[in-house]
């Protein structure tokens, strides 16, 4: 029998404002011992030295991760010229070097090339698994790969700021799984001078935002106490990106039960995926069929 896992039954999301040198896993970690939840989880890994958002799904609200990750986010980023390394980051080592600057008119040309749909190969020491082992295990073996390139909206990509010669400052909106220190290493080549990421930090990602994110410092002060419950945002938070139609009391058990029922909305085309809410908490999320719901994913609360 398995045993039985340990904590509250909270559901929400909290917004944290992950710091340089912490991994994604060990924020996730902090948030559930300091809510003693029973379970969480994250919309969208940071690397270790990236700061900013880290959108943390405790309880149901795990089941609506995807949404945040396929979700439009934006990063700002300082890009180092002269310079490649083996991780497109500066915890790298350096690969190659070159006395090229571009100009600012250079670069912004340069940019537009990066903007719309395009295919993006992902840094060696990356998380994409190459048969069956992540990248950046083979990478430290000292594996050379040839990684598949990958599709990638990227919505908007501009020049923020040039604080010297060496340095610049852009800010990228992008779609799902866009790796900016791949941006940072072709953004060098194109220009014929290497590249790559000397910090990075998410400032958005969905309905998500760094101004909104708690410290570690202050998720620690305030741990296991009331205060920090009042941080938690409702499940119902990451569903913002899906039309929501009304539930009736009676298509609430047979929706959790994983069962189609009558449900009301107006001008939703027939297969759109919604969200279903009794009294605004969200019930399950589904297919709309003209006046039904086919349930793909349910929501239980202890409150329900």
């Amino acid at each position: 029998m398995a045993r039985k896992r340990k904590g509250r039954d909270i559901s929400g999301w909290l917004v944290v404002d992950k710091p340089a040198g912490v991994t994604s896993t060990n924020v996730v970690g902090k948030v559930r011992w300091a809510l003693d939840a029973k379970k969480a989880g994250h919309a969208g890994t940071l690397d270790p030295e990236a700061t900013g958002v880290l959108a943390i799904a405790l309880g149901e609200a795990t089941k609506t991760v995807p949404y945040i990750t396929d979700a439009l986010k934006a990063y700002t980023f300082t890009v180092t010229l002269g310079a490649a390394t083996n991780t497109d980051d500066a915890e790298g080592e350096v690969i190659a070097t070159s006395d090229a600057r571009p100009s600012d008119e250079e670069i912004k040309a340069a940019l537009q090339t990066f903007v719309g749909d395009i295919m993006q190969v992902p840094p060696q020491f990356s998380a994409v698994k190459v048969d069956g082992v992540r990248a950046y295990k083979k990478a430290r073996d000292g594996e050379d790969m040839a990684l598949a390139a990958r599709p990638l909206w990227v919505e908007e990509l501009v020049l923020v700021d040039r604080p010297d010669p060496d340095h610049v400052e852009l800010e990228m909106t992008c779609g799902k799984g866009g790796y900016v220190r791949s941006i940072a290493r072709d953004l060098g080549a194109a220009l014929g001078c290497h590249g790559h990421v000397q910090s990075l930090r998410r400032i958005w990602s969905g309905p998500f935002d760094a101004k909104d994110g708690l410290s570690l410092d202050q998720i620690d002060a305030l741990a296991r106490t009331p205060e920090l419950d009042a941080h938690v945002q409702p499940l119902e938070t990451g569903l913002s990106e899906l039309e929501m139609v009304v539930c009736p009391a009676e298509s609430i058990s047979k929706l959790r039960n994983g069962n189609p029922a009558p449900v009301i909305g107006s001008g939703i085309d027939f297969g759109t995926e919604v969200w279903a809410a009794a009294d605004g908490k969200a019930v399950a999320v589904g297919t709309y069929q003209g006046g039904t719901l086919q349930p793909t994913r349910v929501f239980v609360r202890d409150s329900d």
